[in-house]
This record gives structure tokens, sequence and C-alpha cells, in this order.
């Protein structure tokens, strides 16, 4: 898994992209310390509307109590 600086990165985008598509794992690096990884997307299917019918109940769609709205605030 080779480690990329991030300007040699902007400079062989397309090379690296290709890459990660052909399956290969590629850490690009900010000031020598590893920051992302360009890994190929797998197995994006097709979202399917109505996949949580049934399965969300009116609770959802309720105010938060007051104890768990407070909590965020903090």
């Amino acid at each position: 898994m080779p480690v990329i600086n991030l300007n040699e990165a902007k400079a062989n985008l397309s090379r690296l992209v290709d890459a990660a598509a052909a399956g290969e794992e590629i850490i690009i690096a900010k000031a020598g310390k590893p920051v992302v990884r360009l890994a190929p997307v797998e197995n994006l299917a097709p979202r399917q509307p109505g996949l949580a019918k049934g399965r969300v109940t009116d609770a959802f769609l309720e105010p938060l109590p007051e104890q768990e709205l407070s909590a965020w605030e903090t």
C-alpha cells in the first residue's frame, strides 16, 4: 500500500484513481502524516424506496425528551 504525498497525489490524481479502481489501496499523506485512504468502491447497490417500511414507528417523529435535548447543547 503506497504512501503518496498530497502534492504528488494532486499532480497524479487520474493515475491514482485508475490504480484504486483496479483494486490498489493508496494512502495520501499531508506533511508526511497519513490522512486518507484511496480505495475502490465496492458493491454500490441501488437504493430501494420503502426498504424501511413497517420498521419505523410513529415515535420516530416525536420530539426528543428534554433531558436528551439538553445533552446535545453541552
